[in-house]
């Protein structure tokens, strides 16, 4: 398959998942009446959390088979330290699910602008779900507490996609079991960080929201990079009779 087709697949799949993970948490996870006031019709942590969940699933089946489906610089990485995609493919798919992201957060910004009393100046102001720690962080945790949680939660995201692609896998099911995981990870870890476990995803809300949020940005690079490349040692010692070829692994959202 052409390079520039997985290319688009992949910056759609990037799109819709921070559309709608990050779209849901600015324009939904609090629902304001007309004056401001909370309505407590909000989609609230959880309501979040299965959003974006339910964006990797519905990508992963919607144009998983066209490029493997990462939408996730650390997934992108781990996948080629796991030796399930060739590492020249890797640039090209980092840039453009970093692109698809910033495009992404560009629409949640314009929608959020239209809400009563907003503009571009406090829509930023609220970081756009941004990641963050210390003063950033929705709960005020510390940054070794953010570095533990992106570093364990991105690696076991990895195992995870690197298990359920695996030849031995039951067929049809990575998707979904891929897209609870996210899930998952984001019921633990929206107080910690806001959650990461994906570069791009941080990206975006980071370059529109400016500051500090860009300022910490780093450490949504640096970590879910290394917590992808750890998740791939594990799964490669305690998985190794489960080898995938590059080829093989779809589905990988």
């Amino acid at each position: 398959m052409r390079m520039a087709t997985k290319l688009g697949a992949e910056f759609l799949g990037t799109f819709v998942l921070v559309l709608g993970g990050t779209g849901s948490a600015v324009l939904a996870a609090r629902f304001l009446d007309p004056n401001g006031g909370d309505t407590g019709l909000g989609i609230g942590l959880l309501g979040v959390s299965l959003a974006f969940g339910l964006t990797v699933l519905v990508m992963a089946y919607g144009v998983g088979h066209i490029s493997g489906g990462h939408f996730n610089p650390a997934v992108t990485i781990g996948l080629v330290v796991g030796k399930r995609f060739p590492a020249r493919d890797a640039i090209p798919y980092i840039v453009t699910q970093v692109i698809a992201a910033i495009a992404a957060s560009g629409v949640v910004l314009a929608m959020a602008v239209g809400a009563p009393g907003a503009s571009a100046d406090t829509v930023r102001e609220g970081g756009l779900a941004a990641n963050g720690y210390g003063d950033l962080s929705p709960g005020g945790f510390s940054l070794g507490a953010g570095i533990v949680a992106e570093l364990v939660l991105t690696a076991v995201f990895v195992i995870v996609i690197m298990g359920v692609t695996g030849r031995k896998a039951p067929k049809g099911f990575a998707a979904i079991a891929i897209g609870l995981a996210l899930t998952l990870i984001h019921l633990i870890s929206i107080p910690v960080t806001n959650t990461s476990v994906n570069p791009a995803r941080s990206t975006g809300p980071a370059l529109l929201a400016g500051g500090e949020y860009l300022g910490q940005l780093w450490m949504f690079w640096l970590v879910p990079l290394a917590g992808g490349i750890l998740g791939a040692l594990i799964y490669n010692f305690v998985g190794a009779d489960d080898d995938t070829d590059a080829d093989d692994a779809e589905y990988a959202a």
